[in-house]
């Protein structure tokens, strides 16, 4: 598999677009050739791909036949296969033209309902640094490679990053003491609803007076990334 490959939830929102688009379009065999025309896919080698007949293809493209989940997910399915094999060039592309994807987000989600403080503390086996004053309920989550961000993000692709956790929990990884992100967060006009540094031992004892003075939780999980990212997606699709 290509280290490039876009991460899950840039490749869910654009099978969303492709599948949305088709389903509420008056010709949807229109959508399908477009989408098939962008990916620079021949009718044969879509066929192929999707492992039904050139024909099969072909009636849909021309609205003989109406595209159902079932199909539009082999569909798309067959477009992303195809893409990988040219190392995602048009995926991310079209992932950074529709502004789904910033370089460092590593997952988003956001979560069929709310979600108590005290539930996502349990959820990530999480260990609160800063007194908790208001309620906080959370919508989602973003999470981050800290190095990744810091290598590559413009300051308005930050601010965006930050903006996001309006009403997420913006997870932090592959980070030191956490000195940084906290000094990030609080030069920003955009603040996070709660911080969580991942793997940290020693935190930065200015990390947590930031946290203080800005009024966000601040938390540390030593979870296990892979573990933590499939826990917040059961919540996800809940």
């Amino acid at each position: 598999m290509s280290s490039r490959k876009p991460p899950h939830y840039v490749l869910e929102a654009i099978a969303e677009l492709i599948a949305g688009e088709a389903v509420l379009s008056d010709n949807p065999g229109d959508v399908v050739r477009k989408w098939r025309v962008f990916y620079g896919l021949s009718l044969t080698d879509l066929a192929k791909l999707m492992k039904v007949s050139s024909s099969t293809v072909s009636d849909y493209e021309r609205g003989r036949r109406f595209p159902g989940r079932a199909y539009l997910k082999k569909f798309v399915n067959a477009l992303f296969k195809h893409d990988e094999h040219r190392d995602w060039v048009i995926t991310r592309n079209l992932s950074k033209q529709l502004g789904l994807y910033v370089e460092g987000i590593v997952d988003k989600g956001d979560f069929i309902r709310e979600v108590s403080l005290d539930d996502f503390i349990q959820l990530t086996e999480s260990i609160v640094l800063t007194p908790i004053v208001d309620q906080v309920y959370l919508r989602g989550y973003v999470i981050v490679d800290s190095v990744k961000s810091i290598e590559s993000m413009t300051t308005g692709e930050h601010y965006r990053l930050l903006s996001m956790g309006f009403d997420r929990a913006v997870i932090f990884t592959n980070i030191t003491r956490g000195r940084s992100v906290m000094v990030a967060t609080r030069v920003s006009p955009l603040k996070p609803r709660l911080v969580v540094l991942h793997g940290v031992k020693n935190i930065d004892p200015l990390a947590i007076r930031i946290s203080e003075l800005e009024n966000i939780p601040l938390l540390v999980t030593t979870l296990d990334l892979e573990e933590t990212m499939s826990r917040l997606k059961k919540i996800k699709l809940a």
